[in-house]
Order: C-alpha cells, then structure tokens, then sequence
C-alpha cells in the first residue's frame, strides 16, 4: 500500500478498529481499481458501538456505490461525453466517477466531496490508477462553471434534490446517476437509460437497488 492508502486504512481504523482497506478491480472495470473495504468485513459480529459510528459517520467512501460503478462505465462506453472537457464530480466518495472521466479524456477533472476522508480517499485512488485530479471540498466556494458535472448516488436524500437546479447554474451539462431515485421528475432534466450494477465489495442489497438510472440536463 501506499502512503497516502496506509493514511487512509489509519483514518478507518479510528472509528473502525477491525477493517482494512485493500486495492480491489471494479466488475466490468478491468483497469481502473480503488482502495475498498476488505470485503469480509467484519471477520466478528459488530459492537453496538461500531454500529453507532457506521450510523452516525458513514464513510461512503469504502465502497463503489452501484451508481458510481455504473456512471464509470457508462463514462467507458461514451467516452466523447467528457473527452477534452472540463468536469466537475460531485460528492466524489472514493472518487471511481472522477477517476474514470480521467480515463475517458477529460483536460480537467475536480473531484468535489465535503468530507476531508473522502477528498484522501480520491487522491489514494486517483495515485493507484495513475491519473492527475484536482480538489475541492465546497461546492458553494467554486465560483468557475464547468463543461460537465456527473453526480452519482446523490438523490438519495430528498433534502438534496435542490442541487439539481444548483447544478444546472455550474456547468453546461448535467449527468446524474442514482439508484434510490425512483420517479425522477425535473423539467430540465431527461431520462437517458438504465444500467445494472452492484454496490462493490457487494452489500447483498435488494435487485431495485441495483437498477441504475441515468438523467441528463435538457
């Protein structure tokens, strides 16, 4: 592991004491890899204590959330999406959505996250696949608009949904990805398909988690 990666599994550790990270290929990604949780996690049954921390400080970033692993790959397979472009991610998580627009030819990624383990998380994994990011931590101090914005798995939330308009007034398109959102209705924003994926390492969820949709700004 690397540096920045044996940070990160230290960062984990402290609200974790058992769980390790460890560099995992993404399904159907054959090139691009990201420092996950050890996927038999946990080897014993969790305290309730562990339980309280999972619950009150969820670090997103151990995993590939199927939304994510499904806009990387629909980044692989529409490449002229992003190529040449300047792209902002946000909620980057573990950063696979940053990392594969980088792969895909993009001049510029940002990786946005709020939570400082995520932006550690993006730069360990951004330095395992061998591709250059930017960062940032507050969406509200970006005052430049970009060509693209791909937000993943970030709906889930209803009190989030006001970001829809918000990015709009950021960048020229709009990706969205999510998985929880059933009945997506914006007036500027138009269903563009569906993608099966799983949350990796897998979380067992339920098949209507795995169906992923795609919504682009009209």
């Amino acid at each position: 592991m690397t540096p920045l990666a044996l940070q990160l599994e230290r960062e984990l550790q402290r609200t974790l004491p058992t769980a390790t990270l460890t560099a995992q290929s993404l399904p159907e990604l054959d090139n691009l890899s990201l420092y996950l949780l050890n996927p038999d996690y946990p080897r014993t049954p969790m305290s309730s204590d562990e339980m309280q921390v999972i619950w009150q400080e969820p670090a997103y970033w151990i995993f590939c959330w199927a939304s994510g692993l499904a806009m990387a790959k629909w980044l692989r397979q529409h490449p002229e999406y992003v190529r040449g472009k300047r792209v902002l991610d946000f909620g980057s998580g573990s950063g696979v959505v940053a990392i594969a627009a980088m792969q895909a030819g993009a001049a510029e990624v940002v990786a946005c996250d709020i939570d400082p383990l995520a932006i550690l998380a993006c730069k360990a994994n951004a330095e395992l696949n061998g591709v250059s990011l930017s960062y940032n931590d507050d969406f509200y101090q970006l005052n430049e608009t970009f060509d693209v914005l791909l937000a993943a798995d970030v709906l889930y939330d209803i009190s989030n949904r006001h970001f829809l308009d918000e990015f709009l007034q950021r960048a020229q398109q709009v990706l969205v990805a999510d998985s929880r959102v059933k009945n997506f209705q914006h007036p500027h924003y138009q269903k563009l398909g569906e993608e099966t994926a799983t949350t990796w390492p897998d979380l067992d969820e339920f098949d209507e988690f795995r169906v992923v949709r795609f919504y682009g700004s009209c």
